[in-house]
């Protein structure tokens, strides 16, 4: 995952997009709409993709599902969440996601699928979540490409 998060590799997408499409069939024959976990503004111009736009990209194409890349914004930087706690994680993104003006009569009602490369804590998950679902979709789910459990929790 690393060398796709920070190492350009971006075409690890295709594949890991894969895998994810095989353990999470289910979830996206279910889906209307899917939604990749943002970056902010400033990180994406550090980085230049978000490595969650480009694994559901690849998603809605194999699976023929819409996908909304700019559904959810984050309102402000974050701090890099890599050595935080889960509190000190669930505080720093608190209020963080909303869904933009825009797409909320895309959302409204639907069964979104969040995309996102990793989940550790899933206070990113949680925030996204509860943004999508004050904007009215009617169910979301979550899809990422890895799990890792939070080291400091050992």
């Amino acid at each position: 995952m690393l060398p796709l998060k920070h190492g350009d590799r971006v075409e690890l997408a295709a594949s890991l997009a894969r895998m994810m499409a095989r353990a999470g069939g289910i979830l996206l024959a279910q889906a209307d709409l899917l939604v990749p976990v943002p970056l902010h503004r400033s990180r994406l111009f550090t980085r230049r993709y978000n490595q969650a736009a480009l694994l559901a990209r690849h998603l809605a194409r194999s699976s023929k599902r819409p996908m909304l890349a700019d559904a959810l914004w984050r309102t402000r930087a974050t701090a890099s969440l890599a050595t935080l706690s889960a509190d000190r994680r669930q505080a720093e993104l608190e209020g963080v996601f909303q869904v933009r003006s825009r797409r909320v009569p895309a959302i409204s009602g639907r069964r979104v699928l969040l995309i996102d490369d990793v989940l550790t804590s899933g206070a990113t998950c949680a925030g996204c979540v509860i943004a999508l679902l004050h904007a009215g979709a009617a169910a979301v789910d979550v899809l990422v490409a890895a799990r890792v459990p939070d080291p400091r929790l050992r």
